[in-house]
């Protein structure tokens, strides 16, 4: 079969196309004929080898599929890596049946950011109506459906952050109350953005993928019992080193997460998932389509996601229609 397979760790350049064998048939496990891709920032980390678990080589990237099972029914699926390519292996409690009124590009954003988005504000932050909420790349594929769940949970105020006009433009038409620019300031300017944002008061929910400067305003910038949910650094740069003590002084709370911990959870994804593919099944949620690749062109659309040319969700077409 075809795939993206790296022989060794590195950036972009390292994801070529290959023919690699099928994968071996595994008791329990749903066989997939995979049609379409999904593509995270998370395949960059991965392909460098930076990410949270370990890879081993040779490597083939992905964590989302969607495609055909056995019985000729639509899936979407979510997996631990191997998506960028014809074919997959999938446990059936992360498979899911691929909405018929919806496309793939909803479904693979839904599987994997939608679920993150959605246990972002739910199970980690705990948002509480009436609250402020910042969302850290408002534009992207976590941060755009953040952004409408936030609005849609009764957030008091939804502030967004990117990096250029546009991308501030579709995350305020997403929902965000306003926008602001924290890219490329250091971290006592990151705090003055966003409590300006919030009407002059610290703010009670920041979602931070980043790290570096942006982590260390945006924690400066919680009020009282506000919550950091840290789930990325695309930065490639660390945070300050959190102390305790501060924590304690101001009653602010760091929160990590990763979305392999809410998947050994009892119900895993399955109730995020319900309640998204209702909202997106009722027009209440929107799914930015990102642009789409030919398989092939797998290492330009990690170019294109490291360099921020790209908002919303990025697919890759493996079997593309004729």
């Amino acid at each position: 079969m075809r795939a993206i397979q790296i022989e060794r760790f590195g950036g972009p350049e390292v994801l070529q196309l290959a023919e690699v064998a099928d994968p071996e048939p595994v008791a329990g496990l749903v066989p997939i004929e995979v049609t379409t891709a999904g593509v995270n920032y998370a395949d960059t980390h991965q392909a460098e080898d930076s990410y949270l678990a370990r890879q081993q080589l040779p490597l083939i990237p992905g964590a989302e599929v969607v495609g055909t099972d056995p019985d000729g029914h639509r899936v979407v699926a979510l997996l631990g890596n191997g998506g960028y390519a014809e074919r997959v292996r999938a446990h059936p409690s992360v498979t899911f049946p691929r909405p018929e009124t919806g496309d793939d590009v909803t479904a693979l954003a839904l599987v994997l950011q939608g679920t993150t988005a959605w246990h972002l504000l739910r199970t980690s932050a705990r948002m509480e109506p009436t609250e402020s909420v910042v969302v850290i790349s408002a534009a992207g594929g976590v941060g755009s459906l953040a952004v409408q769940l936030a609005r849609i949970w009764g957030a008091g105020r939804v502030i967004g952050t990117a990096s250029s006009e546009e991308k501030r433009d579709i995350a305020g038409e997403l929902g965000a109350d306003v926008t602001v620019d924290v890219s490329g300031v250091d971290a006592e300017t990151v705090r003055e953005r966003l409590v300006q944002a919030n009407e002059g008061r610290p703010v009670d929910v920041v979602l931070e993928m980043t790290g570096g400067a942006v982590f260390d305003g945006s924690l400066a910038a919680l009020a009282p019992f506000g919550r950091l949910v840290t789930y990325g650094l695309a930065s490639r740069r660390g945070p300050t080193p959190v102390s305790a003590t501060a924590l304690m002084a101001t009653s602010r709370a760091v929160i990590g997460f990763w979305l392999v911990q809410a998947l050994r959870r009892r119900h895993g994804i399955g109730p995020a998932m319900e309640e998204l593919l209702a909202l997106a099944g009722s027009g209440g949620l929107r799914v930015l389509d990102g642009g789409h690749y030919p398989l092939a062109d797998a290492a330009r659309a990690h170019q294109d996601l490291r360099s921020r040319r790209t908002a919303g969700k990025l697919v890759l077409d493996v079997r593309p229609r004729r």
